[in-house]
């Protein structure tokens, strides 16, 4: 049979097509054909290289194309395998090329098989074929199915499909079980119209968001129209528009931006005389100064955080080997986290990955990963200071809230936006001081709290200040959460009493103790004395305080835990050195220097001393004097308890003086109990 290549597509049994010869190859091949009865064998050459199998066909009729080339119309009849022998093309001569061609027939159906089996799966594949042409609109697949009876034949319709491609049809062509047929055939179907649905689905999301946006830009031109005719300007447009941007800008949390967005739009729809527009416009401004998403990286480099916290603050140990355990506590987890496992249940390691994977098990709550602590301890330590030193340390910003004598609860959490003149609470403010979703915030005072008619203050802190719910805090103001979980808040107190015991226990407590007096000449020597030099115009080179003089003031003239005594007893020096400096008329500046070393030189500008250290050998040399120690709000000192015997007028009884509470004066009863009942061992006459 004459050879009839096909180097661009495959003809199946039951097609008529249309081949054009446009190569001399092919116009050879047709004389031959023509030649001998008419028949052609038509094989697939796609990469150069000869199908296996090929198909049989009878030209009905040859003729022109309208651009000249010549064609034939054929109808392809049977499948046939290439022979041994294929003769080349000779050109020359004019010899078709040739092959020798074994019938080949469709593998039956096994009569052994119910016949329903076959019916099932050809029914299947009319139902596919329709389902393909109504999902791909496609009516170039116009065979009559219900008509072809012969399973082979019907399966072969699948050549008509225009998507399908090359390499397939030959794999239909090659394939001559006509149940194996079938299932290539149906799987490839599905494939198609799972891949129509796909894209017919994008297809629609895409053009409802394109018919959304173009729908709210015609409303937003007709609104602009409507407010032009108004005479209300285009200044709310412009300021809805500002909005939009700012709002798409930020890193907003998917209820914050909804909730943006739907005030946005009532702004939008709202007359400028409305009064609710100024109300809604400070709301928005209010939740779009806060910097959603923004935060600051951490310094978790644990000595340079203790070196901060040494060169701000003399002291206060406890407190800043917690603020180190803390850091070195959250340098550990980045580390871990960076070098996570991923872990099975059963504790299977799979790999590593760069973003932590925990199982239900191992998960972290949300929240809990800033800190709280409560800085308890007398005024002047420096609770304060050390806030600021923590942030510094960090890298964070540092804000300040001060809630001493704070009454009203919506100092807080802020007020209901149905009042008049609402405004957010004391902590959104924080956190739009700050810029970051990270800040440190120290709650300054927080046993100064009080309660009052319009509600508990301390009650509105129990959310913020618990670890388990700050990562989800309301305002009253805003109404959206407000991530607080990786805030570090510090608290000072100089009071644990005032605290309510529920506030209390959300709190980590850090004793901070007065300091001694050698920390005080410290602190005086590094702090505080520079500070007085610059606010009194003076430097080192005008006055010189030696250690000596320093102790002699802290001694003598301040009783305190703390040094803004000693602070206001240098400021007096510093002011007394510089009147004496000023009124000087010597032109030597080494001569108008100023040296104190001495008590003598201390006296001289203080006065005299407001307190004398009592020496403790002379008092108890005397009979009758115990010595203790007593803690107080100034730090601590020995306690004198002096006892006087007088002649007995009657029943024995004792008498105890000066300020004690119910404790002492049960301590004394009780020692005065145990005198009496030993006293016949400890030789005292009854």
């Amino acid at each position: 049979v004459p050879v009839l290549p096909l180097p661009n597509g495959v003809v199946l049994p039951g097609q008529v097509v249309t081949i054009a010869l446009e190569s001399p190859e092919a116009q050879i091949a047709v004389e031959g054909a023509l030649a001998h009865e008419r028949r052609v064998l038509l094989v697939p050459r796609p990469d150069g290289r000869y199908s296996s199998v090929g198909v049989v066909g009878r030209i009905e009729n040859s003729g022109e194309l309208p651009n000249g080339t010549q064609a034939i119309i054929v109808r392809a009849t049977r499948r046939a395998r290439l022979g041994s022998a294929v003769a080349a093309p000779v050109p020359s001569t004019g010899a078709a090329a040739e092959a020798e061609v074994l019938w080949l027939e469709a593998i039956p159906v096994d009569e052994t098989a119910p016949a329903t089996a076959m019916r099932e799966v050809m029914r299947e594949y009319r139902a596919l074929v329709e389902t393909m042409v109504e999902r791909t609109q496609n009516t170039r697949v116009s065979v009559d199915l219900g008509a072809i009876d012969d399973p082979s034949q019907l399966v072969d319709t699948i050549g008509y499909w225009p998507e399908l491609s090359n390499e397939r049809r030959v794999q239909v062509l090659e394939t001559l079980d006509v149940h194996d047929r079938f299932a290539l055939v149906t799987e490839w179907l599905r494939e198609t119209i799972a891949e129509h649905e796909v894209k017919q689905k994008i297809a629609q999301s895409v053009g409802e968001g394109m018919e959304r946006q173009q729908r709210e830009f015609l409303l937003r031109q007709q609104m602009a129209a409507i407010r032009k005719e108004l005479g209300e300007g285009t200044e709310g447009a412009d300021a809805v528009t500002e909005y939009r941007d700012r709002i798409a800008a930020l890193l907003m949390p998917d209820d914050v931006r909804n909730a943006a967005t739907k005030e946005l739009d009532r702004l939008e729809r709202m007359s400028d005389q409305s009064p609710e527009q100024g109300w809604i416009r400070n709301w928005l401004d209010t939740i779009l100064d806060l910097s959603w998403g923004v935060e600051s990286t951490d310094r978790l480099d644990v000595s340079a955080a203790r070196a901060v916290l040494d060169t701000d603050t003399t002291g206060l140990d406890d407190a800043k080997e917690r603020i180190v355990e803390w850091l070195a506590v959250r340098k550990l987890r980045a580390e871990r986290a960076a070098n996570a496992t991923v872990l099975q249940p059963e504790g299977e390691v799979l790999g590593t990955t760069d973003v932590p994977v925990r199982s239900l098990s191992t998960a972290p709550r949300r929240g809990g990963r800033g800190a709280i602590m409560l800085l308890v301890g007398p005024p002047g330590v420096g609770k304060t200071s050390i806030g600021e030193s923590v942030a510094r340390a960090l890298g964070r910003s540092f804000v300040r809230v001060a809630l001493g004598g704070v009454r009203d609860e919506a100092k807080i959490r802020g007020h209901r936006r149905t009042y008049v003149g609402a405004q957010s609470g004391r902590l959104v403010k924080a956190m739009r001081e700050a810029k970051t979703m990270n800040p440190v915030i120290l709650l300054d005072e927080i046993d100064k709290l009080a309660t009052g008619w319009s509600g508990d203050p301390a009650a509105a802190l129990l959310e913020v200040l618990d670890p388990a719910q700050n990562h989800t805090f309301r305002d009253h103001y805003l109404e959206v959460d407000l991530d607080l979980s990786n805030v570090v808040f510090i608290a000072t107190a100089n009071s644990l009493e005032t605290i309510a015991g529920p506030l209390l226990d959300r709190m980590e407590i850090i004793t901070v103790d007065g300091y001694t007096d050698d920390e005080k000449v410290a602190i005086a020597r590094n702090h505080l004395l520079p500070r007085q030099l610059h606010e009194h115009g003076m430097g080192t080179d005008d006055i010189s305080i030696s250690d000596a003089a320093l102790r002699s003031v802290i001694e003598g003239y301040t009783r305190e835990a703390g040094v803004r005594s000693l602070e206001r007893a240098l400021a007096k020096v510093l002011r007394k050195s510089a009147t004496a400096i000023a009124a000087n008329t010597t032109t030597d500046t080494n001569e108008q220097a100023i040296t104190i070393d001495s008590s003598d030189d201390v006296v001289a500008l203080l006065g005299r001393p407001k307190r004398t250290p009592e020496e403790i050998s002379d008092r108890t040399n005397v009979p009758g004097i115990a010595t203790g120690l007593a803690v107080t709000g100034a730090g601590g000192d020995v306690l004198f308890v002096e006892t006087t015997s007088m002649p007995a007028t009657g029943e024995l009884s004792l008498t105890v003086t000066g300020q004690l509470g119910d404790v002492m004066k049960e301590s004394s009863t009780l020692a005065l109990s145990f005198v009496r009942a030993n006293a016949e061992n400890l030789g005292i006459d009854q």
